[in-house]
C-alpha cells in the first residue's frame, strides 16, 4: 500500500461513524490507530526488502612512495 491509499482510508474513516447497527446487524470500522500501525508495519517490511547502498570498509595501506 502506498501512502496516498493510507491517507485516503484515514480521511474516509474520519468521515464515517465508528459503528453502525441496522436491523440487528452491526458493522464496525477499523480504528485509526490500527490503520497507522498497519501502515508502519508495511513500510518497515518494504524498507527491509529494498537493497541498501552497499558500503565496504577496507584498510588502506600506503605504498612506499618517495616524496
Amino acid at each position: 500500500m502506498d501512502g496516498s491509499k493510507i491517507e485516503e482510508a484515514v480521511e474516509r474513516l474520519l468521515l464515517e461513524p465508528k459503528s453502525v447497527e441496522v436491523d440487528g446487524q452491526r458493522v464496525e470500522n477499523q480504528s485509526i490507530g490500527d490503520l497507522i500501525e498497519a501502515d508502519r508495519y508495511l513500510a518497515s517490511k518494504k524498507a527491509l526488502k529494498r537493497r541498501a547502498f552497499p558500503v565496504r570498509v577496507a584498510k588502506m595501506a600506503s605504498g612506499g612512495g618517495a616524496l
